[in-house]
Formats: structure tokens, sequence, C-alpha cells
């Protein structure tokens, strides 16, 4: 992993007046070329920290640096263009009339030339294998081509920084495959840092670290294999566990020699594989 990316130190923020905060006294880094992965149950503050890191929200106090910038109201624009966001909603996304125009959406607006435009829109749909789709209409697309055309024009903007918000978690199961698979690809080429907000921790597993949210505050930070030793103290703040953990779990309870708890269904499969060549 490289240097720090972002650095959030001791953050709290309020929604309007409330009496308890979103978020009390946050403080965490990512690291450039990393993926993240920021969990947590609905009202945990995760979703608010997204926002925040994108510049959508001002801390009420603390600091927010995104690569070097300190987050202000000054600073906003600055910080937004080395951080891009995918929603929930791949619908509430689209403001073009075809694939080809809703990628071009940003490249306008940050005043790309035509030339060059056209090179990023070429590209940025290659690497989420949606470039036979440049004239279609975003509505006639599945759920998870139109988050990966979503995906498609935040890298063709070029930022250092990609947010999903929840953003499979409207996805039917192949939908969100394609998705992850997509980021993986992208984190993994060296092209983004990766940040997933989810509650989903299956997806989670994926990811280099994670850090877990409860009440607003920072429950718990480390290694997905780190997290998942929590195992029912992740369940106890809303939290639902990884079906292949799960069944690990309840394979070794039941007396079957699998060496330890995996986090994804790859990892079962191919160890309960091994075990019946044995036999």
């Amino acid at each position: 992993m490289g240097q720090s990316i972002i650095d959030v130190e001791n953050v709290t923020f309020h929604y309007h007046q409330e009496a308890s905060p979103a978020l009390e006294n946050v403080s965490l880094h990512v690291n450039q070329g990393e993926w993240l992965a920021i969990v947590g149950h609905n009202g945990s503050g995760k979703s608010t920290l997204a926002r925040i890191l994108n510049g959508l929200f001002i801390p009420t106090s603390g600091v927010v640096r995104v690569c070097g910038i300190e987050l202000s109201e000054k600073t906003i624009w600055d910080v937004r263009k080395h951080v891009g966001m995918v929603f929930q909603n791949p619908d509430n996304q689209f403001v073009g009339s075809t694939v080809k125009d809703d990628v071009a959406f940003g490249l306008e607006n940050n005043g790309i030339p035509r030339d060059e435009m056209i090179n990023r829109i070429e590209s940025a749909t290659k690497k989420v294998k949606m470039e036979a789709f440049l004239e279609h209409e975003p509505h006639h697309l599945s759920g998870g081509q139109k988050q990966r055309v979503a995906i498609a024009g935040v890298i063709a903007v070029q930022p250092d920084i990609i947010i999903l918000d929840e953003a499979t978690s409207m996805l039917d199961p192949q939908g969100r495959s394609e998705v992850i698979q997509t980021v993986r690809d992208l984190n993994r080429q060296g092209l983004l840092t990766v940040i997933s907000i989810t509650h989903d921790l299956e997806e989670a597993s994926r990811a280099d670290r994670i850090i877990v949210m409860n009440g607003g505050k920072k429950f718990a930070e480390g290694t997905p294999e780190e997290i998942f030793m929590l195992d029912e103290e992740l369940v106890k703040i809303g939290l639902d566990l990884p079906f292949p953990f799960i069944l690990s779990k309840r394979l070794r309870e039941a007396g079957v020699p699998i060496c330890k708890k995996h986090l994804t269904e790859e990892g079962l499969v191919n160890e309960l594989w091994t075990l019946q060549l044995k036999i």
C-alpha cells in the first residue's frame, strides 16, 4: 500500500439541531491504492462519513484531508476533483440519453477538450466492459450494467479515489458480482483507491481493510480476518456474518476438518474439494 491519501482526525458531525451527533470523534486514514470497506448497520454513520469524504457535508468539528487538501467550504470543489462517488440507486444517477452521453457528462462539466473526451469515454467504458453499449439507452440496461456505466462515468474524470455508497445493495447476485469484480480489477490495476460503504460483510470481506461503525463511532478496524474474529460481537451490533463464514463454523463444529473459517465461497469450496480428494 502507498502513503496516506485521506486522513480523518477527530471528526464530529451533527445534522441540524439534533442532540446526538451522527459522527462522534472519528479518526481514520485511507492508504493510496487500497480497498477500504466501511461497514455498519443503518444509522451507524457510515454513509454520513462517505458524504464528508466527498465534500457533500462539512464536519461540525475535526479535520479531513484528501490528497493533502484540508476540506472546508473554500476547498470543496478541489476535494471533489480527487473523489468520485457511485450511489445506491443507479437509476438516479443517469443524466444522458445514451451510455456515451452519460459518461461524457462529467467530462463536459470539467471542460475536457473533445478529442480527449472521446478517448476517455472509450477507455473508461472498456475498463468496465461496457464499450459495446455506448449507444444504448441506460434504462434498458440491467442493474449491474447501470452501475458499471456509473463507474465508467467516475473513472473517465480520472479521480484518485472512488467511493461506493451501498452501490450494490439494490442489485441481484449477478449484478453485485459484476460490480465487485469491476472495482476489484480497477483497484488491482492501480487505477483507483476504493472506499466501499456497505452493510454487507460478504462484500466487505473482499477489501484489504475494514472499519466497523456503530452509533456514529468507530467500533473496530483491521483486516477482514481480524474483523471476523469478532464473530458474535458483529451480530450484536446488527451485522449479518457472511454465509461462507457461518457454514465454515458449523462444519468445524460438526467435526469436518476445515482449517479455518472462510470469508468467501471460493475459499470454502476449494478446501472442501481438497478434503474430498483426500478421502
